[in-house]
């Protein structure tokens, strides 16, 4: 195929769309703010056309407007592309520590993100030849509540932000073992914060027992959470300091200054009785 060929294969089927795809190129082709005018001319659409389209993303915080009949690309783009940034790289940043961390203790580890009211599971460290039933699927995705690395990400939100998940989603439960009340995900979110360590307690899946630690970005904002996964009688308390130590690996390698340490072995041991018990 010649390029021409895949250049217009690759169009958007929506005129609109690439009207506004193609005046994105001429912002993004300049450091300083381009004049109406220009634009216009280099793009060969109307002046009117190109003013209603400008003002469409102007809304979105996709472009700025400086001054009156000028345009740059806004701050929006920057967030996200910041966003897009953070994920492709921990992904990349935490490949090489989960296989390392699989190595000690033979177990799948999960990498997710967040996304909504869910968890995304953004990569996998394990053996197709270990035989294991628990293994999260890449694109795959649960609810907060019923997960460990959920759990990471609800207890980094405020009481307010909590109660409003809550309302939203009505918490669901899986298993007889799932927390459907606030006040039960409430306890289990101030553990969470208290220790460093989220725990899934066959809340998603009977026979399944996971624990996770937060991994965070240069800002010290969580940006993803590391999980091991197990049969439920073979989660090892002596797990958790390792796993810590590999969120904090992984974020200082993200350029987080402040990642949290790993808990001492008896304040882990403390969560899991009170979680068991809970």
């Amino acid at each position: 195929m010649k390029k021409d060929d895949l250049s217009a294969s690759a169009k958007p089927s929506v005129q609109v769309l690439e009207r506004m795809f193609t005046l994105i190129d001429v912002l993004a082709s300049r450091e300083e703010a381009v004049s109406l005018k220009e634009i216009s001319e280099r793009t060969g659409l109307h002046p009117s056309t190109t003013h209603r389209i400008l003002n469409d993303l102007a809304l979105g915080r996709f472009v700025d407007r400086p001054e009156s009949g000028s345009y740059r690309l806004g701050m929006r783009f920057l967030e996200l592309g910041n966003l897009v940034k953070a994920r492709l790289n921990v992904r990349e940043v935490a490949l090489t520590p989960m296989r390392q961390l699989y190595k000690q203790i033979q177990q799948p580890i999960s990498l997710s993100v967040r996304q909504g009211d869910e968890i995304v599971y953004v990569e996998r460290a394990y053996s197709e030849r270990s035989g294991m039933q628990v293994v999260r699927a890449i694109g795959g995705h649960a609810p907060l509540h019923l997960t460990s690395n959920g759990k990471l990400f609800l207890a980094a939100d405020d009481s307010q932000q909590v109660r409003a998940y809550a309302t939203r989603t009505g918490l669901p439960g899986k298993t007889h073992f799932s927390i459907t009340q606030l006040g039960e995900l409430e306890h289990e979110l101030a553990k969470v914060r208290q220790y460093g360590i989220a725990r899934d307690n066959e809340e998603l899946e009977l026979g399944v027992r996971c624990m996770a630690a937060g991994i965070y970005d240069d800002q010290g904002k969580l940006i993803a959470g590391l999980s091991i996964s197990a049969p439920a009688d073979r989660l090892d308390e002596s797990w958790a300091p390792r796993l810590q130590a590999t969120v904090q690996e992984i974020s200082s390698a993200l350029g987080c200054a402040s990642a949290r340490k790993p808990n001492t072995q008896p304040a882990a041991d403390t969560y899991s009785r009170s979680h068991q018990q809970g």
